[in-house]
């Protein structure tokens, strides 16, 4: 019997988003019905929301979250009713190309639930942010795209692992390779490069850079483990890396912006050798000319970060049995818990900076 709840939608681009009813099936074969019990507020929702995304309005946001499995579909055995559940938008096919070699960070088919939430009022089918749509007390997603975690968690600090912060410790871990004793400058300390910092941290590298504009999210960077701080509206960015790395830059630079001047800082702030992870998300207009013989001289990777190139069933457990032992703090990324009446308002304070994440409880 489908399920009548409440979800945050926004109708159409540019405009506020609505708390409304929306109908959310029973689960069908291959998918599960997940009661949401928290859900980050993310960037990518506030795209969704001015069109950034695509325009198929209207849509469920919400992506980065934690709840309970209420009920699964035919053929479902990955996850079963009270399993309590972090929720990915990347569910693994296990059978294209990069599935077959091994790969499976990379796969290139996956999926989502599909059948269609919609709203009560209109009957209007529902586009769920990445897959999920989880500002809503229930939400339908495949049941690959849960992953099963230790209950006793905090939904809040561990949904997070849902997007952002699982991108920006991967961008670092995972993409960028950083290891034990090696340094690595962070461009950009939201959410994602604070990630990215506190993962460098826990691995054991010893200089970690955090570059920012905003003096008070350089701050925050130190709180997870910044060594160094540059304000790049005061510092030349690339002349500072370097001399914090013995001359020669650093082993990792993980841009977490998304703009050109930023990514150009990056790959002159890379030691010989080094280097760049893109994790930052640019607009489509959005283009970086480099000269074709420092492509060639610096050598080195330039790389681009899918989702910290996780696997959600191998990175989401072992990060919260780290947090669970007090070793990897998430709950230092919450600023606020907020309900899903106040989502519009979260949207409103992100260009401030002063918030790192607002958690919608349910």
């Amino acid at each position: 019997m489908p399920h009548t709840v409440q979800g945050v939608i926004a109708r159409s681009k540019g405009a506020e988003v609505e708390l409304v009813d929306i109908i959310v099936p029973d689960p069908g074969p291959g998918e599960a019905l997940v009661e949401v019990q928290a859900c980050g507020v993310c960037h990518t929702d506030l795209h969704y929301r001015e069109g950034g995304i695509n325009d198929e309005f209207p849509f469920l946001l919400g992506h980065e979250a934690a709840g309970v499995v209420e009920a699964v579909g035919e053929g479902v055995t990955e996850v079963a009713p009270g399993d309590f559940v972090i929720l990915n938008w990347r569910a693994v096919c296990g059978q294209c190309r990069a599935c077959a070699k091994g790969r499976p960070w990379y796969c290139f088919n996956t999926h989502n639930a599909t059948q269609k939430m919609t709203i009560a009022e209109t009957g209007e089918e529902l586009t769920p942010a990445l897959g999920i749509g989880a500002f809503a007390e229930k939400t339908l997603v495949a049941a690959g795209q849960c992953t099963k975690v230790d209950p006793e968690a905090d939904p809040a600090a561990v949904g997070l692992l849902g997007c952002g912060v699982m991108a920006g410790f991967g961008a670092a871990v995972n993409t960028g390779g950083v290891s034990r004793g090696d340094s690595i400058a962070v461009i950009g300390c939201g959410g994602v490069g604070c990630a990215a910092i506190a993962g460098a941290n826990l691995v054991g590298a010893t200089t970690i850079i955090a570059v920012d504009v905003d003096d008070a999210k350089l701050e925050t960077a130190k709180g997870f483990g910044a060594t160094h701080t540059i304000n790049g509206s005061r510092e030349d960015v690339v002349e500072r890396v370097r001399e914090l790395t013995g001359g020669f830059g650093a082993d990792v630079v993980v841009e977490a912006v998304g703009l050109p001047q930023t990514y150009e800082q990056a790959f002159y702030a890379r030691d010989l050798a080094g280097t760049l992870v893109l994790v930052g998300v640019p607009t489509p207009e959005k283009e970086v000319t480099l000269p074709m013989i420092e492509l060639f001289g610096r050598g080195g990777a330039l790389k681009s970060s899918w989702y910290g190139d996780c696997l959600p069933s191998r990175d989401f457990p072992m990060l919260v049995d780290l947090y669970r032992q007090g070793r990897f703090d998430l709950e230092a990324f919450i600023t606020e818990r907020i309900g899903l009446d106040e989502v519009e308002a979260a949207f409103a304070k992100m260009p401030t900076g002063t918030i790192l994440r607002s958690v919608v409880e349910l």
